[in-house]
Formats: C-alpha cells, sequence, structure tokens
C-alpha cells in the first residue's frame, strides 16, 4: 500500500510540475519571456517622435520601460498593454500617438500579439 501511495504522489508531483500549477521550473521562465518581450516593445516604441516636437517618446518621458506589459493570452499569442502619459493633461495628439504606436507595433514585432 505504501508503495502505491509513494509512486502516486510522485506522479501527482511530477504532473503538477509540469503543468504549472505548481510553482517549479517553468513557473520563472514564463514571467523572465514576458519581461524580454516587454523590453523587445519598448525598443521598438522608444524611437518614434512626437508629432509637435523633435523629440523622441522616451526623451519626453511619454513611455517608460516600466509603462509596457506583456501577457501570454495563448500558445505564442500575446496581449500587449502600454500606458503612456502624453506631455500635457489636455494633449490634443494622444490619440495620434496612441494610432503612431499601434502602426509601429503591427509592422514591427515578430510574434502574434493583441494590442
Amino acid at each position: 500500500m505504501s508503495l502505491v501511495l509513494g509512486l502516486l504522489s510522485h506522479t501527482l508531483s511530477a504532473v503538477l510540475r509540469y503543468s504549472g500549477l505548481r510553482r517549479g521550473c517553468h513557473a520563472p521562465r514564463r514571467g523572465a519571456m514576458e519581461h524580454d518581450k516587454a523590453l523587445e516593445v519598448y525598443d521598438i516604441i522608444r524611437t518614434i517622435r512626437d508629432p509637435e516636437k523633435p523629440n523622441t517618446l522616451e526623451e519626453l518621458e511619454v513611455v517608460t520601460e516600466n509603462c509596457v506589459k506583456v501577457n501570454e493570452i495563448g500558445e505564442e499569442e500575446y496581449l500587449v498593454v502600454i500606458r503612456f502619459t502624453p506631455t500635457v493633461p489636455h494633449c490634443s495628439l494622444a490619440t495620434l500617438i496612441g494610432l503612431c504606436l499601434r502602426i509601429k507595433l503591427q509592422r514591427c514585432l515578430p510574434f502574434r500579439h493583441k494590442v
């Protein structure tokens, strides 16, 4: 009986470890992969120029590394969330900046994504 319980316990722990339901070798890898993709997205969008000024969005602190989040929503599909801060609260070109971000990501991202 104890042999059966030992085998069952070992099998259950292996299933939980490989499924990601219990912290194991797969949990940190997924978070690190999402962080790497977030940095990749930031590298793409930081060079976009502001429509009214000659500076980039990074130089104006409209986008920062912390404002980009990437979450896996399916197999090899990711949700990209970018929170940007316009230079002034009543910025009339905020929608244009958002559109520039979206188009740049559609053209440049090598993985399937939803913005």
